[in-house]
């Protein structure tokens, strides 16, 4: 595994962008006015959570098209895009679209598996064919063949005085190698190496054989690279709840501190029938976040990360949390801004 000394090569955040009922407009301004920070500070990447029926993004495609015009340098990302909400052909023309508007800039996360709330949804979502509907990794591979640029039509050519092309438009040749996989289990990491995508790891993973996280997440890397073409250099970025305090005041330290405690308990068995283990959430100064990131063989095995940051605070606490990671954390994991 690397030593402590390896540099962290790519440092990014993630945000759920949350806002209130009565003034979604405020909140959707936060995140983008939180992504331009990132890139002032220097953050190689911006990722934005996927929420449907939430009070969170519920369409971070167009939430990106916007940041694309108000940054030049950024990654943006989504991570990550249940499928089971998308037609994987319209989405890849969202993809490409965004892609194009921002320069190659994007990194597109997906996942598969039923819905969350399936059974709620269902008769709105696919009145006709909800009982059909295949929410496996098949629909990854039509996204994929999609964004490549594989045919989707049987047919081109001009009718009328219109052109049709066979394959989705516009085209980002580039978009495929920035396609990620969002994967908790050691079948959805081996998948996402033999389909030579990314893979995202966070701070959720099914317990299948062990309940310690980090052995967990660890085998789903070291699984994912063997089955990767290019091996023990193929992508993975982690994304695990990381709160500095270093410029914090007395009153956010114990917001903060009373949020990790809030969500500890979950951290200590298996949960619900999936049995999903969470890691905690690491508060501290950027010294001690440091030491516990080091701890990991997972973080270890790594030279990206995108930050999670917490669901409920404000915007003041982000910009604190941001410009820490920025300003202190980072270089203490061997990581350099990027260039303004």
């Amino acid at each position: 595994m690397p030593e402590r000394s390896i540099p962290l090569r790519k440092l990014g955040f993630l945000t759920i962008g949350l806002f209130d009922e009565q003034d979604p407009g405020r909140g959707h301004r936060s995140t983008l006015e939180i992504i331009e920070l990132g890139e002032r500070l220097g953050f190689d990447s911006a990722w934005l959570r996927h929420r449907h029926l939430q009070f969170g993004i519920s369409s971070p495609i167009a939430v990106m098209a916007a940041a694309s015009q108000r940054t030049s340098r950024i990654e943006l990302g989504t991570a990550v895009t249940p499928l089971g909400w998308e037609n994987p052909i319209r989405l890849a023309e969202d993809y490409a679209t965004v892609d194009v508007l921002c320069g190659g800039r994007l990194n597109a996360g997906v996942s598969v598996g039923v819905p969350m709330q399936y059974e709620r949804v269902k008769a709105a979502l696919y009145p006709e064919t909800a009982d059909v509907e295949d929410f496996g990794y098949e629909r990854v591979n039509r996204l994929l063949r999609a964004v490549e640029g594989l045919p989707v039509s049987d047919w081109s050519g001009t009718q009328g005085i219109e052109q049709f092309s066979d394959r989705v438009q516009p085209h980002s040749p580039g978009l495929r190698r920035r396609m990620w996989y969002g994967g908790a289990s050691v079948r959805s990491a081996q998948w996402a190496g033999d389909a030579a995508m990314n893979l995202l790891v966070s701070s959720v993973v099914k317990a299948e054989e062990s309940t310690d996280f980090d052995d967990i997440q660890f085998s789903h890397i070291m699984r994912f690279r063997e089955h990767h073409p290019d091996g023990g250099s193929a992508r993975v970025s982690q994304g695990l709840v990381v709160v500095p305090t270093d410029s914090a005041t007395s009153a956010q330290v114990s917001k903060y501190r009373e949020y990790a405690r809030s969500r500890f308990e979950r951290t200590l068995q298996p949960q619900g029938p999936a049995r999903m283990m969470f890691a905690p959430d690491l508060v501290g100064t950027s010294d001690e976040i440091a030491d516990m990131l080091y701890a990991g063989k997972a973080f270890r095995e790594v030279d990206e990360v995108a930050f999670a940051l917490p669901f409920s605070f404000e915007h003041d606490d982000y910009v604190q949390i941001l410009t820490d990671i920025a300003e202190n954390l980072g270089p203490k994991l061997g990581w350099s801004a990027a260039q303004k």
